[in-house]
């Protein structure tokens, strides 16, 4: 039995191909031009001679804020990593790479230091989501901040050994944490997260978190548990969530995710059952959508002003995607 949104079908959608939203925007977080030069985290004469040189930038970021400097053309994030190590203590640094062979560090600021740069005229401190939702900085930053972010949290985390318990060191340019005591290493590590659309020929099926905004609608979500697949992870999810029975998963993209540090893996899913039963502990509500009343929501023309998520989170391209060329997007 199809939920009474089936009954807007009939001559609701457009013929697949035929919507146009205009430019397809920037994922967020993604498209990284750093090389990560892994093979140079364990040389330190290079490290320290790439920290000096005159074209070496470094992001300083405290907890969940990034501190930015301010211009006439703007917000900066990127500083001198002197410039960065001047403006407050710092718990931790971070090779991220080379961006053209100018090296690019991570540099966590004490917390203490928090207040007082919050103070300082010529900087701005602000959130990464929001740093991306506004569009404060240039969009190549965005993925450099979103692995300085996502490694420096980690560290915050992981000071003490979960073997022994004994605190931990440290090394490889920040890409890992060893134990003096027990001699445990310990490497960072990115939580896969399944996102995606179910759809059914021109309907799809959104939901709702209690912590959206009003009117906000999405795609559903969760953790990919150990001894799944990514299919297999789609599938239950959007059963656990909806009660919605899919089969065919089509992957689309993947998006680092850095809050703390997940990887996003975009899907498309064939429904096969379509009745809907909402686990209220997950979700406020889901029901299906048509790709009209969808391609409106991104459009920001609909009549109740509800609305997909911003241009930063993949569920948007997800939910765009399926828009512009329909149940075509499973081929």
């Amino acid at each position: 039995m199809k939920d009474p949104a089936t009954a807007a079908r009939a001559g609701a959608a457009p013929e697949p191909g035929a919507v146009d939203l205009g430019p397809k925007p920037r994922l967020g977080y993604a498209g990284s031009a750093l090389d990560r030069a892994a093979d140079r985290r364990l040389d330190p004469a290079f490290l320290q001679s790439a920290e000096s040189a005159a074209d070496a930038g470094a992001y300083a970021v405290a907890g969940d804020l990034v501190v930015m400097r301010k211009g006439a053309h703007g917000l900066d994030p990127l500083f001198a990593p002197a410039e960065a190590r001047a403006l407050a203590p710092v718990d931790e640094a971070v090779f991220l790479g080379l961006d053209e062979g100018r090296a690019r560090f991570g540099l966590g600021i004490a917390a203490a230091a928090v207040d007082g740069l919050k103070a300082r005229s010529d900087l701005q401190l602000a959130d990464l989501r929001s740093i991306a939702v506004q569009g404060l900085v240039a969009p190549e930053h965005l993925p450099p901040l979103a692995e300085a972010k996502a490694m420096l949290q980690w560290h915050a985390r992981h000071r003490f050994c979960a073997n022994c318990g004994a605190p931990t060191l440290s090394v490889c340019a920040g890409w890992k944490r060893d134990c003096p005591a027990c001699k445990a290493e310990h490497f960072p590590r990115t939580d896969p997260v399944v996102i995606m659309l179910a759809i059914d020929g021109d309907l799809c099926l959104l939901g709702r978190q209690t912590r959206f905004v009003p009117g906000m609608w999405s795609c559903l979500a969760g953790f990919v548990e150990p001894g799944e697949t990514i299919e297999e992870a789609a599938r239950r999810e959007i059963r656990e969530e909806a009660g919605v029975i899919c089969g065919r998963i089509k992957y689309f993209a993947s998006q680092p995710w850095p809050f703390p540090m997940s990887l996003m893996i975009g899907c498309h899913a064939e429904a096969i059952a379509t009745e809907i039963t909402v686990d209220r502990s997950e979700l406020e509500d889901a029901r299906w959508f048509s790709r009209r009343e969808v391609a409106q929501m991104l459009a920001g023309r609909h009549p109740e002003k509800l609305a997909t998520p911003p241009p930063v989170a993949i569920a948007h391209h997800i939910i765009r995607a399926w828009v512009e060329v329909g149940a075509d997007v499973l081929r």
